[in-house]
Parts: C-alpha cells; sequence; structure tokens
C-alpha cells in the first residue's frame, strides 16, 4: 500500500476514533443523570427549573424548538440552495459560475457571531415590525437567518451531485428533441436526486448543531414554543447559555451533558442518512 493511501487511512481512522471518543466522554458526563432520571419525563415535560427544590430538567420545549428553527431553514434554504446549484451547474457561463461558487464557500467562513449580530440588528427588528410583535428574538428570525447560513453547505454539495450527472444523459436527451429546460427538470435533476437528499440532509444537521445564531436570535424562552413567531430556546443554545453557570458533577451539569448526547444522537442519525444515501447513490451508479 502506497504511504500516501496509509495516510489517508489513519487520517479517516483518527476521525472515526475521535468521534466515538467524545460520544463516550458525553455518555459518560450524560450516564448520571439517566441513571436517576428513571422515566420519559425528561422527553416529555417542558420544565427546565435548575434552582428548584428539588429541581426539574426536561428538555421536551428546547426539542421543539429546535425542530422548529432547523424546519423553517431547511424549507426556506433548500429551494434558493438548489436553484442556485442548478444555475452554477446547468445555466450560468463557465466563468461566472467559477466565481460565484468561490463567493459561496467563502461565505461558509464568515464566523456564527456575526450572522448572530446582523439577526440582531437587521433581521430581528425587521421581522418585529413586518409581522406586528412585541418582540423580533424569535425562532422565524432564527429561521431566516440560519437558512442563509446553510447555503454554501447545500449550494456546494447539491452542485457537486449535478455535475457528477454523466453529460450523456443530457445529450441523448437533446438527441429526442428536448429544450433544455426539459432536460434540466425531467433529466439532470432527478439522475441527482439521491445527491440533492444527501445536500439536503447535511444542511440540516448544519442546521440542528449551529449554537452562536440562535442564541442571540431564537428569543431563549424556556416553555415550549406554540408558534414559530414566538420566542424560543433549542437544544444548543441551552446548553450554550448554562454551561458555564452549572457546578462539576451537580444534577444540572449532568442534565446539560444528557441534553448534548440527545442532540449528538440526533445530528449522527441525520449525518449517517446522509451517507447512506450517497452511499447507495454510488452503488447505483
Amino acid at each position: 500500500m502506497p504511504y500516501q493511501q496509509k495516510l489517508v487511512t489513519v487520517a479517516g481512522y483518527t476521525v472515526l476514533l475521535l468521534t466515538a471518543a467524545i460520544f463516550l466522554f458525553v455518555a459518560a458526563q450524560a450516564w448520571p443523570f439517566f441513571r436517576e432520571q428513571v422515566d420519559l419525563s425528561f422527553f416529555t415535560g417542558d420544565r427546565w427549573l435548575p434552582v428548584s427544590s428539588p429541581p426539574t430538567f426536561q428538555i421536551k420545549g428546547f426539542l421543539v424548538s429546535s425542530f422548529m428553527i432547523t424546519t423553517m431553514a431547511v424549507v426556506l434554504g433548500c429551494p434558493i440552495g438548489i436553484l442556485s446549484a442548478v444555475s452554477l451547474a446547468e445555466l450560468l457561463p463557465r466563468h461566472v459560475s467559477v466565481l460565484l461558487r468561490s463567493v459561496f464557500e467563502m461565505t461558509a467562513g464568515i464566523p456564527s457571531v456575526v450572522w448572530g449580530f446582523l439577526g440582531l440588528t437587521v433581521i430581528a427588528p425587521f421581522v418585529a415590525r413586518v409581522f406586528n410583535l412585541n418582540t423580533g428574538l424569535t425562532g422565524f428570525s432564527a429561521g431566516l437567518v440560519l437558512s442563509v447560513m446553510v447555503l454554501p453547505t447545500l449550494v456546494s454539495l447539491a452542485d457537486e451531485a449535478l455535475r457528477a450527472v454523466p453529460r450523456e444523459y443530457a445529450e441523448a436527451s437533446y438527441a429526442l428533441g428536448t429544450t433544455r429546460w426539459q432536460t434540466i427538470w425531467r433529466v439532470i435533476v432527478p439522475a441527482a436526486r439521491g445527491g440533492l437528499v444527501a445536500a439536503v440532509l447535511l444542511a440540516m444537521g448544519r442546521a440542528i448543531g449551529e449554537t452562536m445564531t440562535v442564541l442571540m436570535v431564537a428569543g431563549g424562552r424556556l416553555t415550549t414554543p406554540g408558534s414559530i413567531f414566538e420566542p424560543m430556546r433549542p437544544i444548543t443554545a441551552l446548553i450554550a447559555a448554562e454551561v458555564t453557570n452549572a457546578a462539576r458533577h451537580s444534577e444540572q451539569y449532568h442534565a446539560l451533558f444528557a441534553a448534548g448526547l440527545v442532540l449528538f444522537t440526533i445530528t449522527l442519525a441525520v449525518n449517517a442518512i446522509a451517507a447512506a444515501v450517497i452511499g447507495g447513490k454510488k452503488e447505483a451508479g
């Protein structure tokens, strides 16, 4: 085996080992809480009261908030991202496509705190004014900002999936007398469907794991939201807001790790599904 291949193999196993080590560490820190929390109220209740007597830790509200914000980000971002990828891969001149692709890749490097600041100072007041709300710090504002933040991931992966479709498909379609638009939407996009689904799932994983933006923009209400236009706090924001205030090895400390383990599991499941979709697409090809 060439040494380059050995290095790549070692790097791959190193990443797997680090991921497993992180999972085991989080699980070990969460275990004392799960050992004492023997019922399902941790998942079904919406009371998070670390200073009550006795303290209560339930994450239903945070799970619902994470789901609502992530769903909105994907619903708003996916059509724009996929249409942008179609334009980059099939419609725009090559030099323009290369330039715009570079711009999308550069926006991926913008710190999330910058997006959060923009959401706090621009998006939230705009949302409050347009929808006549008492505050713009809502799940809607957070989802709106996240829909832009996931675009670099979504556009890059969707563009790659579209470009991976063999050109013979398009040529055969043109030979049958179809137009360019018919070829794109009835041949190329369906052929890239597996890669596009994987792109959406990975963008969803990106949105689920975002912390700073939702901490700054979502509003921070601890109860279960009834509407996307209410303030809310997803799991990532909960952990970021309270981890520095929790005494080490306290019940609150272990409860936060339990919430983190739930989030880790959800993110891992989403990425695993995306990997399975990509793997299935390669085998079919």
